[in-house]
């Protein structure tokens, strides 16, 4: 047999009998079928006591790889056939040179000193209980921080038991949808099919609302159990819920009973002006607001938060509990101690300065010609153009990854466009991929 043994190995030799035999038999220079040497053979061979040998056969008969037959000695055991491997494809989509596309951040601009700093307060300062299992509400240091946070930042009246810390955005959504059992969600149109997927996941069954240049159209709202906005800075068109219809909203789910669910996920980046405040400030037991770090910190954070009226904290903790117990501890506190030291607030304002200035440089190079729709916020912005599966498929050409307008729609909408994403591309890339995106839109 080919056995690559190590003379005096530290694992021992029995241990390093058994990889070599496992070894053996996975990479095929020990076939199916094949038999191995008797143990009184093996051990003399190999210098080891045949107890050794013995054990390492024992251990891998049980394993699988090993059988041992009456009167036919130990051989070596068939395995299942490894999946054969996809055959290549020359149509393998390459990855862009240029990503324009639409819900990510500036991940380059993760305060990682920053929030190594608060990591390395928060363990020093947790108490010991803080590395068991949750609270499915979430650490009470982080929902303290909340509280203050987003009232001072956004508006939003929350005291920390009507908070609750999530994965993300998404997972408060199908919470949502779990906990309501079987609503119907009315979801702005044109908005992320992404969410709409998760309500149907979550058991809802899904609506449209239009949206026009004031937000979305309460009048279309009609029987529906809850509705998903995007009031501060409309996904995709970019525009703000006007003051008259964020009374409508809470009017009509003061009368129904019903939700009003506001997805504010970039409300700190407004540039023309102080971001407008949350809509849940104007209803509390009426509006759930769902909030992220994935557009100020990162995605892969995988922290969210949603303040719920006070008839939904125990479903909805619940819910949570059976969905996957708790959301881990240490970045929960770390967090806390990020808002806490006003770090959190001085990364918001950098980035909300950085954002500005590239969308700014979006609107000088684009100009007059293809004019950006929607307020100045964000990390995305809305292009109307004639053609947009001409245009899409010319980008494609040049490397360019960008967002489209069609795939918003609940069905065929109205109005074709490019939703460009300015927060992914790295601050060196941008500048070039800027004038890729130009050129594309003048070819047509």
């Amino acid at each position: 047999m080919d056995l690559h043994l190590e003379a005096g190995s530290a694992e021992g030799r029995r241990v390093g009998l058994e990889r070599a035999l496992r070894d053996a038999v996975r990479d095929g220079r020990l076939a199916p079928g094949a038999p191995l040497p008797a143990t009184r053979r093996l051990a003399e061979e190999l210098g080891v006591s045949r107890g050794t040998v013995k054990a390492a056969y024992d251990q891998l008969i049980a394993e699988g790889y090993l059988t041992a037959r009456q009167g036919s000695g130990t051989v070596v055991a068939p395995l299942p056939g490894a999946e054969a491997e996809p055959p290549e494809s020359g149509t393998r989509a390459r990855a862009p040179l240029f990503d324009l596309r639409p819900g990510s951040p500036d991940v380059g601009a993760f305060p990682a000193a920053a929030w190594l700093k608060a990591v390395r307060r928060a363990v020093a300062t947790a108490p010991v209980s803080a590395y068991d299992y949750g609270d499915p509400l979430g650490r009470v240091e982080l929902r303290t921080a909340l509280a203050e946070y987003l009232g001072r930042a956004r508006g939003v009246v929350a005291s920390p038991e009507r908070i609750v810390v999530t994965s993300g955005a998404v997972q408060g959504l199908a919470l949502l949808a779990r906990v309501l059992e079987g609503p119907v969600v009315a979801m702005e149109d044109p908005g992320l099919p992404f969410h709409r997927d998760v309500v149907r996941h979550g058991g809802g069954r899904v609506v449209p609302v239009r949206v026009d240049e004031l937000g979305a159209c309460p009048e279309d709202l009609g029987s529906a159990d809850a509705v998903v906005v995007t009031p501060a800075h409309q996904y995709p068109t970019g525009v703000t819920l006007h003051p008259s219809r964020r009374r409508a909203l809470t009017d009509w789910a003061r009368a129904r009973g019903a939700l009003v669910v506001e997805d504010d996920y970039d409300g700190e980046f407004r540039y023309d002006r102080q971001p407008v405040g949350a809509l849940q400030g104007m209803a509390p037991g009426q509006v759930v607001y769902l909030g992220t770090a994935s557009k100020t910190l990162g995605p892969a954070l995988r922290l969210g938060w949603m303040v719920l009226p006070p008839q939904l904290v125990g479903p909805v903790a619940d819910a949570k509990l059976h969905s996957d117990h708790s959301t881990e501890t240490i970045g929960q506190l770390a967090l806390a101690e990020l808002i806490g030291s006003h770090a959190y607030d001085r990364h918001v304002r950098a980035c909300r300065i950085g954002y500005r200035r590239r969308r700014d440089r979006l609107v000088e190079r684009l100009g007059a010609r293809w004019p950006i729709q929607g307020i100045a916020a964000g990390l995305h912005a809305l292009v109307e153009v004639g053609d947009e599966a001409a245009v899409l498929a010319r980008a494609a050409a040049e490397g360019l990854a960008v967002g489209s307008l069609r795939e918003h729609w609940h069905a065929a909408g109205s109005r074709e466009g490019l939703v460009v994403g300015y927060g992914t591309p790295r601050e060196g890339a941008y500048p070039q991929a800027l004038e890729t995106l130009v050129r594309v839109l003048e070819l047509g």
